[in-house]
């Protein structure tokens, strides 16, 4: 427990700083509109059918249809009424990363579009308002410090996913919510600024493998509760390792209830054996699954194993090494 005089005073600071960062926009700047978690994800992948019958016939979800009469670039599995993972297809070089894109949901994609021109954002689509995806939504993109490509997205009446509200929600679904998604993160004091600053992410927590360097920093969504996780490194990461850092967890309220789940189920073929359970650096227990082309799924539970907070580690930044 905080002691009331120390409590006070990290609450003042807070206060100073958002204060302070409201004070760096610029004269005439737009008001930024709620980010409201994360929408999707979404990863390149071998063979769309494999891929489908992980994470749907393993993992237990649906399919999402796509919009009539529109042509068939990715396919989409549903979470939720408000987040699923896109399954984007072709053939996958040794040494490529198979993140695609991540997506987060917002109340208002115009407004997101002018508040991030106001701000001088480059790699803005050239249009006053945010153009209708394939879904039938308004989304863009843009370009995180790290080179991600970042989505925006507002769900509309006649989109993929709200005519689709309260349909495609199976049983057999492992976990009811993505809780976050992890990226590799090598730019990190312009990453802060970015998601931080300029998009009102909060850290809640960062941890450390070894105590020497940190290794991850979270960042949550400031209008919800989903999170990014910030996989960090010094030495830049194989295409192996990128296949583990950039993830996706589920969260559920058993982890040994869902992996014995899991255990009775067929693993499609290609997909490796998942990790033992245990609990990670943040006291939170979980099982590492692995998806045909190695992507890694965390399932992992919302709190503590003892219930017990982990303090955030006092480890620096690591220094990382450029991209080859």
């Amino acid at each position: 427990m905080i002691r009331s005089p120390l409590r006070h005073l990290l609450v003042s600071l807070v206060l100073l700083l958002s204060v302070l960062r409201a004070a760096d926009a610029p004269a005439g700047a737009a008001a930024r509109p709620k980010i409201l978690g994360i929408a999707h994800a979404a990863f390149r992948v071998s063979d769309v059918v494999r891929a489908q019958e992980f994470y749907a016939g393993f993992l237990g979800y649906a399919p999402l249809p796509g919009p009539a009469g529109a042509p068939a670039v990715s396919q989409w599995v549903k979470f939720n009424d408000r987040q699923a993972v896109e399954l984007w297809p072709g053939e996958l070089g040794a040494e490529r990363d198979r993140l695609h894109h991540v997506a987060f949901e917002v109340d208002d994609a115009d407004a997101m579009l002018a508040y991030l021109r106001s701000r001088g954002t480059a790699g803005l689509p050239p249009t006053a308002t945010a153009p209708r995806s394939r879904t039938g939504d308004k989304a863009f993109s843009i370009r995180d410090p790290n080179g991600h490509e970042i989505e925006f997205v507002q769900y509309l009446p006649d989109g993929v996913m709200r005519r689709h509200q309260g349909k495609l929600l199976p049983d057999t679904r492992i976990a009811p919510r993505l809780s976050h998604v992890g990226v590799m993160v090598g730019e990190f004091a312009a990453s802060m600024r970015f998601y931080g600053e300029l998009l009102g992410f909060r850290e809640t927590w960062r941890g450390s493998s070894g105590g020497k360097v940190l290794s991850w920093v979270n960042l949550q969504v400031p209008d919800g509760a989903d999170y990014l996780e910030f996989m960090l490194y010094d030495r830049y990461p194989t295409a192996e390792r990128l296949r583990t850092m950039h993830h996706l967890c589920l969260e559920v309220p058993d982890v040994v209830r869902a992996g014995a789940t899991l255990e009775a189920r067929e693993r499609p073929p290609g997909s490796k054996a998942p990790s033992a359970m245990r609990p990670g650096i943040n006291g939170k227990r979980q099982i590492n699954y692995y998806d045909p082309d190695g992507t890694r799924v965390e399932i992992m539970e919302p709190g503590t194993h003892d219930g017990q907070p982990r303090p955030p580690s006092p480890a620096p930044v690591p220094v990382a090494e450029p991209k080859p």
